[in-house]
Parts: structure tokens; sequence; C-alpha cells
């Protein structure tokens, strides 16, 4: 059995790479790229949100937004609205409820994550929560250099 530090690696890898297979399991399923399935989790987090925000979070161009929100909408998983307090602005919404099959798939293996951690007491949880800011605060730094 590995210890320390390479224990700790190996079962971060073994988590991301099952959330990783369980999202491209989901994604297939239910016929979305990747960009469209994150578009999708954070529409339905931020509903009524502005395409310009949206576009910042995913980090992609305007023309890229545009035609991710195009294909959303023909599939009539998001719909778009005029802000009614500025008629140039787009609003996006989703129109599925992510919260039942198929579309449930889509968070399924981060919910199952969340009841899992409901499990341990909240002293491990504090623990377990500092170590893995403390990892992404120390490679993120070491990534700047």
């Amino acid at each position: 059995m590995r210890s320390g530090p390479s224990r700790v690696r190996a079962a971060l890898q073994v988590y991301v790479q099952a959330r990783a297979d369980a999202m491209g399991a989901a994604r297939r399923e239910l016929g979305l790229g990747d960009g469209d399935a994150k578009a999708l989790l954070h529409i339905a987090a931020y509903p009524g949100i502005r395409p310009t925000q949206l576009r910042d979070h995913l980090g992609i161009t305007s023309a890229g937004i545009t035609a991710l929100i195009d294909r959303l909408v023909e599939r009539g998983i998001v719909r778009r609205d005029v802000d009614p307090d500025d008629r140039r602005v787009n609003r996006i919404s989703v129109t599925v409820d992510l919260d039942e099959d198929p579309w449930s798939q889509l968070s399924r293996f981060d919910n199952d994550f969340d009841l899992g951690v409901d499990e341990i007491e909240e002293s491990e949880t504090d623990t377990f929560t500092a170590l893995l800011e403390s990892l992404t605060s120390a490679t993120v730094e070491r990534g700047r250099r």
C-alpha cells in the first residue's frame, strides 16, 4: 500500500477519473459535448444568466457562446428570454428538469459524493476541505512561477 502524499494523490486521481468517466457517460447518453454540459449545469445554477456571463465563465469567444446557446435552444434544453429591463439583452434559462432522468445523470456523481460526505464527521469534512484547499493553493501558486 502506498503511504503519505502518494496515497492521497492516487486516491484523488482515482476520484477525478471516476468523475470524468461518469460525466462522459452522461454526456454521451444525452448527446452533449463537454462545453454544452458545463454550460447547462452553470445555467441551471444561475437561471436567467446573461450570455456574456456564461461566456466569461466558460472562457470562450462571443461567437462560440452564441453557437453553444443556439445548439441548446434548438434542442429545447434552454430558452432565451428578453431582459425586461434592457431589451437588448437576453437571459438564458434551462427548460428541462435536471433532477429528473435522463438529465439527472449530469449531476448524479456529485450528488452521490455529497451523500457520502454527509455520512462523515464534520471535523473530518473540515480536515478534508483544508487539505484540498492547501493542495489547490500550492499547485496553483507553483504553476504561476
